[in-house]
């Protein structure tokens, strides 16, 4: 007797599938818990990565790119062989402490929650990263033999992918400079850098891009006393095309493509500096379609005081950090620096956009500055920051963790809604004790309290593209998403309860998360089954208009409905032609 399979069945199975692996899922980055709270939790991942995560970054693969620098002596993560040449490493002689005999980056699977060694030839320590249109990571600069060199790395779904340098090199050493990726096609712009003035692009594809371009920002804003106060400079892409660069305490609205300055913005106020090494951190706000994202905001957050990098040097004295944040709207007319105080001092912080729009700020220290030995006083919670709520009711405390997050730490955002933590390295080597903050190779997860099982009914699942272009979604063009809500019935107004959200992962080092943004898409139409209680809902969304608000390359999808988000799903955004 055969067996007729209808599409109602295939629909059927496939419903009960997916439903099966959205909650293993789900259960699996949280489990279910009577103590919920809204302050998030802690867990740990992993006792030892190998190395420290001075440099951190998501690929649309699943996987987490992390790496140290090669001049710190051996790691923690024991080579068979050399990658360079290939030579067996013994476990005594020389080779115990031949740096050659030890990894420098790994790649961390997500879903697996394993780690393999990467190769690294050359010293990327204290450089910059931006992704390509394709998935590739672009990464340039680092110290010695590094310091101009260009590597990439592009992802993939076996092991076969590693680093590759490129024979091609920088016009000037870029340490502790930033990128940026730009609005035309697989170009980024890098700024900045010790005793580097300029800036430059990258990948060299034209004649004009084998030469730097002289930035009158970074010579006016260098405070020689401070080892600069000015490097690892902040850089935003605007929707106009321009770049918001932030150095010290001034900030410029720039046009890279005539290097020219468009707008000298006011000087925010009070007293210190937040770049490196009175190390503070900034975010472009959330770009909303409800304005064409036309309305650019920038956040500022955290630094060291006026005279903390003297003062840890020469007197062993830790200056209170800032306690202080500014926001400023770039675009427009009317620019003024809106002020406020978190919940307690702040510098060497991280901050990351969350799918619901809120900013987490999270590692770093309350007193001193960046650099060897030169900060105290870790600040183990992090602060949760909503733009939307009245000012003086826009922070909360969140939950604690053991772990201090020191100088070279960093933290990214998972598809899955958890944060991923790790290094923190004050130390010149790997120094695991008789110091005030040891070397740490632990790898945590923090878990935001919307991701608790408590939130599932109101969570949308398994998210998917129906309708995605072979190999991406062209700018202005329609798309489809299908997803699955086990609770419709709170739903009244689909278009309105849901928003989607699509977010380019950052390049995380040294407080910056380079390229980091996060975009509200609209939606021209939201369709749920209203036969049932359960059931799919389809939304046709609408594409960004343009890489000048969101550059070409990889993005996050996140469904969020009620400020709870769902799982979040790739999506390309691609050039017509």
């Amino acid at each position: 007797m055969g067996i007729i399979i209808t599409k109602t069945t295939i629909c059927a199975i496939i419903l009960i599938i997916t439903l099966h692996y959205s909650i293993l899922h789900i259960n699996a980055v949280n489990p279910s818990s009577s103590n919920h709270t809204r302050q998030g939790r802690w867990d740990l991942l992993r006792e030892n990565v190998g190395v420290v995560a001075m440099h951190m970054t998501l690929t649309h693969h699943g996987t987490v790119i992390i790496f140290d620098q090669t001049q710190a002596g051996p790691s923690r993560y024991k080579l068979r062989r050399r990658f360079s040449s290939g030579r067996h490493c013994s476990s005594s002689g020389d080779d115990a402490t031949d740096s050659s005999c030890y990894a420098h980056s790994i790649e961390y699977d997500i879903s697996t929650n394993k780690i393999r060694a990467l190769r690294m030839d050359t010293d990327p320590w204290c450089s910059s990263g931006s992704f390509l249109s394709n998935g590739t990571l672009l990464q340039a600069g680092g110290n010695g033999r590094g310091a101009r060199r260009i590597r990439y790395f592009r992802p993939c779904n076996n092991t076969e992918c590693d680093w590759r340098q490129s024979r091609t090199q920088l016009s000037e050493e870029r340490w502790y400079a930033s990128s940026l990726a730009l609005p035309q096609r697989d170009r980024v712009v890098v700024v900045g850098g010790r005793r580097v003035f300029s800036y430059e692009f990258v990948p060299k594809m034209l004649s004009n891009d084998h030469r730097a371009f002289h930035l009158p920002l970074l010579s006016q804003t260098n405070d020689r006393n401070s080892r600069g106060n000015n490097l690892y400079p902040f850089l935003h892409l605007s929707s106009d095309g321009n770049l918001f660069i932030f150095a010290n305490r001034d900030s410029i609205l720039f046009n890279h493509r005539r290097n020219r300055v468009v707008k000298n913005f006011p000087r925010i106020p009070g007293g210190g500096s937040r770049n490196y090494p009175s190390t503070g951190s900034s975010v472009i706000l959330p770009l909303n379609h409800n304005d064409r994202f036309q309305r650019v905001e920038v956040m500022v957050c955290g630094g060291s005081a006026s005279g903390a990098y003297q003062a840890s040097r020469r007197r062993h004295r830790y200056l209170q950090g800032l306690d202080s944040c500014g926001r400023m709207v770039i675009t427009g007319n009317t620019h003024r620096w809106r002020m406020e105080r978190m919940p307690g001092p702040r510098l060497m912080n991280d901050m990351l956009l969350l799918p619901n729009g809120d900013v987490l700020i999270i590692n770093g220290a309350k007193r001193g500055v960046a650099g060897w030995e030169r900060a105290r006083n870790a600040s183990l919670r992090p602060f949760l920051y909503n733009p939307t709520k009245p000012q003086g009711r826009r922070f909360s405390l969140l939950s604690r963790t053991n772990i201090p997050r020191m100088y070279h730490s960093s933290a990214v955002l998972l598809p899955d809604g958890r944060v991923l933590v790790g290094g923190s390295n004050p130390n010149e080597r790997y120094t695991f004790r008789g110091v005030d903050y040891p070397t740490e190779l632990r790898l945590q997860a923090f878990t935001p309290h919307y991701m608790d099982n408590h939130y599932n009914p109101t969570r949308p699942s398994n998210v998917t593209l129906l309708s995605q272009h072979l190999n991406g979604v062209v700018y202005g063009s329609e798309f489809h998403v299908r997803f699955f809500m086990s609770n419709t019935t709170t739903i009244s107004r689909p278009s309105r309860d849901f928003e989607f959200v699509v977010y380019a992962p950052p390049f995380t080092t040294h407080s910056m998360s380079m390229n980091q943004r996060l975009l509200r898409l609209r939606a021209k139409s939201v369709v749920t089954d209203n036969k049932s209680s359960s059931g799919w809902v389809e939304a046709v969304l609408e594409a960004p208009p343009s890489p000048n608000v969101a550059p070409s390359g990889y993005y996050m999808l996140t469904v969020v409905n009620q400020g709870i988000p769902s799982v979040s799903q790739w999506v390309r955004f691609i050039h017509s032609s």
